[in-house]
Formats: structure tokens, C-alpha cells, sequence
């Protein structure tokens, strides 16, 4: 399966933080889905929208 085919969710962490994770590998430590799976370019686009301010939560305070 290509990169463009492979299916991702976006994560977050304890800090605010987002990422992109792999469907069906096992979800690293301090890393919960944020609710959105697609393509690639699909999570980038929802993060890019949703993750405004990239400081991390400590750092927001």
C-alpha cells in the first residue's frame, strides 16, 4: 500500500500536541486519537486547523 492509500489517525498528547499515527500499529505512550482518520493529507489539513498554537500546554500557562 502506498503512503498516499495508507490510512492514519491524528493523535495528541498530555501537551496539546498533534501527530499522525499509523492504523493498526499499537499507540505509543502519552498519545491518544484525537478523533480523526483518513489519508495523510487528511490529518495534516485537521491538524493544521485545529492546532493554531503549536506551544505546548506547559508553556501556555
Amino acid at each position: 500500500m502506498s503512503d498516499t492509500q495508507a490510512q492514519f489517525d491524528v493523535v495528541i498528547n498530555d501537551q496539546g500536541q498533534y501527530s499522525v499515527w499509523p492504523v493498526g500499529k499499537p499507540m505509543a505512550i502519552g498519545w491518544t486519537e484525537a478523533g480523526q482518520r483518513g489519508e495523510r493529507q487528511v490529518c495534516l489539513d485537521y491538524i493544521a486547523e485545529h492546532w493554531t498554537d503549536m506551544r505546548p500546554r506547559s508553556l501556555k500557562k
